[in-house]
């Protein structure tokens, strides 16, 4: 039986704690009545379904109905080398793993943060991957397994797609860059490392999300200043619709925008 926390989707082992770690954390939050435990044979018994749809050639979008967790999408990214699934779903179907399989299969499972880390141990599993974690959060692991490995800095997971520690949201945040997407532009699978936000024209960097932690200018300047250096148009994020086309302006703005408001720049305005 593969056990998660209903709020925020990810695996843990028993015995169970009194509370999930990660939702305690300042960056989450606790149901109102208290901790919520579910199962993936709980959610297929509720008639939980998976989406599998394109996104653009060689990269599939994985939605579950209802939305889990926090409600994210997958990205399956295609390569010839095999396939990556990056911030896995809190939830996983024999239909999807064999929608998957006829995709060509599965080589790694990979997170952006600890809040994505969801069922990915049940998803290498059933597609006989590897798991990426990467170092700086390893001790958010709530459920330890073999199929489990720590990384850090940068690793070229297959060929065109790279997976890189930025920081900020969590000490190991990371991205994914693509050098396929956007019609061979190259496209960026943020996470929550940059959120890209409803206006399609702006990301967001925060420490937590829910609860409006920003982080400080320091930070959100060297986010900007890494993005610089890799190649990318489009930017997507872990819900779905997030997505921005000008991706390096984007971050740009957003960077710049972030830290003019968090340094008092526009307190004339307030």
């Amino acid at each position: 039986m593969t056990i998660l926390c209903a709020t925020c989707g990810v695996e843990t082992a028993e015995p169970l704690p009194e509370t999930c770690r990660i939702c305690a954390d300042e960056r989450q939050w606790v149901p109102l009545h208290g901790q919520i435990w579910t199962s993936v044979e709980e959610q297929l018994a509720d008639g939980m379904h998976i989406d599998v749809v394109e996104l653009e050639p060689g990269a599939w979008a994985l939605t579950s109905d209802p939305a889990v967790g926090i409600g994210q999408r997958s990205i399956l990214v295609q390569t010839d080398a095999g396939n990556v699934l990056w911030d896995p779903l809190g939830t996983i179907t024999d239909d999807a793993v064999e929608q998957v399989h006829e995709l060509g299969g599965l080589a790694f499972v990979a997170a952006s943060h600890p809040h994505m880390f969801s069922v990915q141990c049940a998803w290498a599993d059933a597609l006989d991957a590897r798991v990426l974690v990467n170092e700086r959060d390893a001790s958010w692991i709530a459920r330890r397994h073999e199929r489990i490995d720590l990384w850090d800095g940068e690793v070229e997971l297959l060929p065109g797609v790279r997976l890189i520690r930025f920081g900020g949201h969590f000490p190991g945040a990371a991205v994914i860059e693509w050098a396929r997407g956007s019609g061979g532009e190259g496209s960026l699978l943020a996470g929550d490392t940059m959120q890209p936000k409803p206006d399609r024209r702006s990301v967001a960097f925060m420490r937590s999300y829910p609860n409006n932690i920003p982080l400080s200018a320091g930070v959100v300047r060297r986010l900007a200043e890494q993005a610089v250096g890799l190649r990318f148009r489009r930017v997507y994020g872990n819900i779905p619709g997030q997505v921005v086309e000008d991706g390096p302006e984007a971050i740009a703005r957003s960077a710049q925008r972030h830290i003019d408001w968090v340094t008092g720049v526009h307190d004339d305005l307030t």
